[in-house]
């Protein structure tokens, strides 16, 4: 009986389970996961591996942080929902705390980070037309080439990517496209009815994209000269990803609206915000925008104990050294299949001469897990609470996987 038990409960039969039952929507690396602490996970089968991944950048505090796991295990036994017909006792401080460290001076919560991102859209398409005076449903937004900025019909209208909008219209209008990383495409794309510009600080989805040295700067200029919204995705760079606290801080631009999600969640609970000025935030009236969940009691306990963590254990440095290290550490290995290696922080993109996903299948096998992007490029992005011993283990199978002539 025990042995029938086992063979059900087994790998490949919660595979088979998982694709009769569910969508076939994504295509994972077959390894199933059953627990997880700091930077290491264990598979069904008792395997550990070192996540080099950290969900996409929404466990860059590491796995089951006990102060994160606390702050939601205690809230869950007081209070998890309730509503905004009614207010709680943890927004407040999760609102401090954002402000405090981020230096913005208001904010809305709301639950995932597509949904923060069309939070911010409305709050600038609102800002265009109370203030910029752009004639009613008439704003338009600039956003990039290659640009990810969620799942929504919205945000995949204007995606450059034709398999996330392809039989998925009639797709929103009031989007103008621009190619990444030129602030003049950008100025010349600038019209009357122009709200502002939405970019990632480095594109994640598209490859671990690195813009030109100074482009940040150069589009706050352009903005400004202009009259527009500077509107930065900080999804998966923001909150210590990339070494800073936001990715933006590497170039000392400050945009007017910034949207966090992943790690406000410390991987355990779904959280994302916008973050602006009081006086832009104050466009929004009662009525005009919301969410059951966002900003419940549960979220707010969570979030707030997120960001005190990256703030006492100096995550945002300890990525910017260990980042340094690690880009450093994969050039040296002068693989012939590599043709480019980039990224800031521990956002790093190994770029590859051929498709991505055998290395890493490989290196699945070797105990590291790490996705393809963009077919050819390989994303490294651990936990930032990695220490360098467990990186270098990690560094000496990615350069076991790279350096054999047979990979591609």
């Amino acid at each position: 009986m025990t042995k029938v038990i086992e063979q059900i409960s087994s790998a490949q039969q919660l595979i088979a389970r998982e694709d009769a039952l569910g969508a076939h929507n994504y295509k994972p690396l077959d390894v199933v996961l059953e627990r997880a602490s700091g930077a290491w996970v264990w598979d069904t089968e008792g395997r550990r591996y070192l996540d080099c991944l950290s969900a996409y950048s929404a466990v860059n505090q590491g796995h089951c942080h006990p102060r994160i796991i606390e702050a939601l295990t205690d809230q869950a036994k007081k209070a998890t929902l309730t509503s905004r017909a009614f207010r709680n006792d943890r927004l407040a401080g999760f609102y401090e705390t954002a402000i405090r460290l981020l230096r913005y001076g208001a904010v809305i919560p709301m639950n995932t980070g597509a949904e923060a991102v069309e939070t911010a859209i409305k709050l600038a398409r609102k800002w265009a037309y109370e203030v910029r005076r752009v004639p009613i449903d008439q704003a338009e937004i600039i956003v990039m080439d290659g640009n990810f900025h969620g799942r929504t019909t919205t945000l995949v209208s204007f995606s450059s990517e034709a398999q996330y909008k392809d039989a998925f219209g009639p797709l929103t209008p009031g989007f103008v496209r621009v190619p990444y990383g030129d602030a003049a495409a950008i100025e010349a794309a600038i019209t009357s009815n122009t709200a502002g510009v939405l970019f990632e600080p480095i594109q994640g989805e598209a490859g671990v994209i690195v813009p030109p040295e100074g482009f940040l700067r150069a589009m706050r200029d352009v903005c400004d000269r202009h009259g527009i919204l500077m509107i930065a995705d900080e999804i998966q760079t923001g909150l210590g990803r990339t070494g800073r606290w936001l990715a933006c801080d590497h170039e000392g631009v400050r945009p007017d609206l910034v949207i966090l999600g992943k790690a406000l969640g410390g991987g355990v609970y779904p959280v994302s915000a916008v973050l602006s000025s009081r006086e832009l935030m104050d466009l929004f009236r009662p009525g005009d925008h919301g969410s059951t969940f966002g900003g419940n009691p549960l979220a707010a306990a969570v979030a707030q104990a997120s960001l005190e963590v990256l703030e006492d254990e100096g995550l945002p440095a300890r990525a910017l050294e260990l980042g340094e290290y690690l880009r450093t550490r994969l050039r040296s290995m002068n693989s012939p299949h590599v043709r480019d290696i980039r990224g800031k922080g521990l956002l790093v993109g190994v770029e590859l001469r051929g498709p991505a996903r055998p290395a890493c299948e490989r290196l699945r096998d070797l105990g590291v897990l790490c996705k393809e992007t963009h077919v050819t490029t390989m994303r490294l992005a651990p936990p930032l609470v990695i220490s360098q011993k467990d990186l270098d283990w990690a560094l000496e199978r990615i350069e076991q996987v790279l350096t054999d002539p047979n990979l591609l």
